[in-house]
């Protein structure tokens, strides 16, 4: 009987052991926290590409400024190389006008003379020539000199172009993968959406408070007001309305409703204007959320703000330390 009971004790415990592995193993994730970090980082990539998108616009700038000022130079350059061979013709002929005489010291031109006259029309030759040819020089010097700077600001110009170039053509590829890597993230959140249980996904859809606001005088009254009218649109990454946004997308035209323009990313906007502490937000303000900064809303008050939040979720009004970790506070004006 000994034998036996141990042996009944070990299946026991190993049973018991392995109990709570299997039970696990079949719990299936809480789809409510794995939309939420979805989201998260959907949220974060977008502001990736929205970056990257913004950085090869300035690439190409500066890739056509270069150019351009590649075109300039070559054109002052081939005027400047024109202008020497016709200077440098005119040295040629004044040389080769002296060589055959034209051209004599005083005492020459006095023992050659016909007469008091002849005298000073000779010595008015030598001073006209010595004038041309000096003039000439000058402006062959000069020319020489202009063309040589020209071919140098071509050549600096040609190597930023070529460098430029291969930063926007590094920086498209780089968008290009983003871009994949977010959409697939779009569709893993979308297909999170489709498992949230019924209350849960009718909770996120709810628009909320839609009720009348007021709003104070000037820009960020102006800005407010157009915030607060997107109540109830869509969330779309990327989207800069009119009838769906992401959340720099709206708080970007909600100012340039109010004739400001701010950047079109968080992260820029994260810099506009000057900061403000958690305790002095007021309507209008930018409460840029997260430490990369992927994620803006603006103040209805000191406790509320509007945003456009993920997707999922209609543009809405919350609570502005509920939205999530605070970055920075920023106030466009005042």
């Amino acid at each position: 009987m000994s034998l036996k009971l141990t042996r009944g004790v070990l299946v026991v415990v190993m049973l018991l052991a392995a109990t709570p592995a299997v039970s696990t193993a079949a719990q299936p994730a809480d789809p409510a926290r794995a939309y939420a970090d979805l989201t998260a980082q959907a949220t974060k990539l977008n502001e990736e590409v929205l970056r990257a998108q913004e950085d090869l616009v300035q690439r190409r700038a500066e890739l056509d400024r270069a150019s351009a000022t590649v075109s300039a130079a070559q054109q002052i350059e081939r005027q400047a190389k024109t202008d020497e061979n016709d200077f440098r013709g005119q040295v040629d002929l004044i040389t080769q006008a002296s060589f055959e005489g034209a051209r004599f010291n005083q005492l020459s031109a006095l023992l050659v003379a016909d007469s008091q006259q002849d005298f000073l029309n000779r010595l008015e030759m030598m001073r006209i020539l010595a004038t041309d040819r000096a003039e000439s020089l000058a402006r062959l010097s000069s020319a020489v000199e202009k063309a040589r700077q020209a071919h140098q600001v071509a050549e600096t110009a040609r190597a930023r172009a070529a460098e430029a170039a291969a930063s926007a053509e590094q920086l498209k590829a780089d968008l290009d993968g983003r871009s994949r890597a977010l959409q697939t993230q779009i569709d893993q959140v979308r297909t999170a959406l489709t498992r949230l249980p019924p209350p849960v996904a009718a909770k996120l859809s709810d628009p909320g408070d839609r009720s009348a606001v007021s709003v104070p005088a000037g820009v960020a009254g102006l800005a407010l007001a157009f915030a607060l009218a997107r109540r109830g649109d869509d969330y779309r990454y990327g989207g800069t309305g009119p009838r769906s946004w992401d959340c720099a997308g709206l708080t970007m035209k909600a100012y340039a409703a109010a004739g400001v323009s701010i950047p079109r990313t968080s992260g820029g906007q994260a810099t506009v204007g000057r900061a403000v502490g958690r305790g002095e937000v007021r309507a209008g303000d930018l409460i840029v959320y997260y430490a990369s900064r992927s994620h803006v809303a603006m103040a209805v008050d000191n406790t509320r703000a509007v945003h456009a939040s993920t997707e999922g979720q209609p543009v809405k009004i919350a609570p502005i330390d509920a939205i999530g970790p605070i970055a920075v506070i920023r106030r466009v004006e005042g």
